[in-house]
C-alpha cells in the first residue's frame, strides 16, 4: 500500500463525532481505515456499526480499548469480565487489534511491582480468550508520567517482556507519544519485529497543558522526529495502518474537515520524509 492508503483516523482524534459521523469523515477524504472507541461503538450500537464498517469498505486499524488490570479483588474479576466482553467487540469489528491500557496503581497503592504482576496475572487469562476468536491483543506502553494513574508499563521493552510468554497473539502498539523519549528504543524496535500490531502517531508539544492527557498535537507542531521514528518501525518490519490519535481540546474544537485536511497533509510530509 501506499503511504496514504496505510493513514487511518482514530476517533478520539475528532473526539465529538459518534461512529456515523467519523466513518461519513473517512469517507469524504478517501481514508480507508479507522481506529474505533468501544464507547461511542456501544452508543451507536454493535452490530449497526459492523453493518456500517462493512458498508463504508472501511478497515478497523484498532478497537480502544481494554485493560485496566492493576486493581485487585472483584474489582480485577470485574475488569477480566469487560476485558472479555472487549475482545468480543474486537472479534465482530474484525478490528486488527484491541488496544490495552494496562491501568495505574490502585487508589493509595505504591506498589509498582504488585501492579505489573497484576497485568501479568490479566494476560494469563484473557490470551486463550483472544486466542478462540482470533482476536490481536495490543500491549500499549504509557509515557511514565501516566505510571500512577494509567499505564504502569512505561517503556516498549517492558511491553515486550510481557510478551515473550505468548506467540503473535499478544502484541505491542507503538505510539510516537508515549515511546519517542526512549534512549533504548530503535533496539527495542528491532526487537520486537512482528510484535509490532499498531503505529499510531502524534506530536509531543511543549508547554504542557494542565492536563497533561491533552498534550498531543498534530505531526510537525512539537518535538517528534517523525522521519526517524517511522523508518526505525519500518525497518522492524511493520507494514500495516498507521493511526492518528490526538487528544487536544483545541484540535477538538475545530472543524472536523479542517482537522482532517490537516491531518492528511502532515502525515503526507511526514510520511515522505520517511522515505
Amino acid at each position: 500500500m501506499s503511504p496514504i492508503d496505510r493513514l487511518s483516523l482514530n476517533q478520539k482524534t475528532v473526539n465529538a463525532l459518534g461512529v456515523m459521523e467519523s466513518v461519513d469523515l473517512c469517507q469524504r477524504h478517501n481514508i480507508a481505515s479507522i481506529g474505533l472507541w468501544r464507547e461511542p461503538v456501544a452508543e451507536h450500537g454493535l452490530d449497526a456499526t459492523v453493518e456500517l464498517i462493512k458498508k463504508a469498505g472501511l478497515r478497523v486499524s484498532s478497537l480502544c480499548r481494554g485493560g485496566w488490570f492493576t486493581e485487585t479483588g472483584p474489582a480485577f474479576e470485574d475488569a477480566i469480565e469487560e476485558n472479555r466482553r472487549a475482545i468480543e467487540e474486537a472479534q465482530a469489528l474484525e478490528a486488527a487489534c484491541l488496544c490495552l491500557v494496562v491501568g495505574g496503581l490502585p487508589d493509595g497503592s505504591k506498589d509498582l511491582d504488585g501492579a505489573r504482576d497484576q497485568v501479568r496475572r490479566a494476560l494469563g487469562l484473557l490470551v486463550p480468550y483472544a486466542v478462540d476468536r482470533g482476536v490481536t491483543l495490543a500491549l500499549e506502553p504509557m509515557n511514565p508520567i501516566y505510571a500512577a494513574d494509567r499505564g504502569v508499563l512505561s517503556t516498549l521493552g517492558q511491553a515486550l517482556d510481557l510478551c515473550e510468554s505468548y506467540g503473535p497473539e499478544v502484541g505491542v502498539m507503538v505510539d510516537s507519544f508515549h515511546v519517542w523519549w526512549d534512549p533504548q528504543l530503535h533496539d527495542q524496535l528491532q526487537r520486537a519485529g512482528s510484535r509490532i500490531v499498531s503505529y499510531q502517531v502524534c506530536d509531543w508539544i511543549t508547554p504542557l497543558p494542565a492536563d497533561t492527557l491533552l498534550a498531543r498535537g498534530m505531526m510537525g507542531d512539537g518535538h517528534i522526529d517523525f522521519a526517524t521514528l517511522g523508518s526505525w518501525v519500518a525497518d522492524a518490519g511493520y507494514t500495516g495502518d498507521i493511526e492518528v490519535e490526538i487528544f487536544n481540546a483545541d484540535i477538538w474544537a475545530t472543524d472536523p474537515d479542517q482537522v482532517m485536511a490537516t491531518m492528511i497533509d502532515r502525515y503526507t510530509r511526514t510520511s515522505d520524509a520517511a522515505d
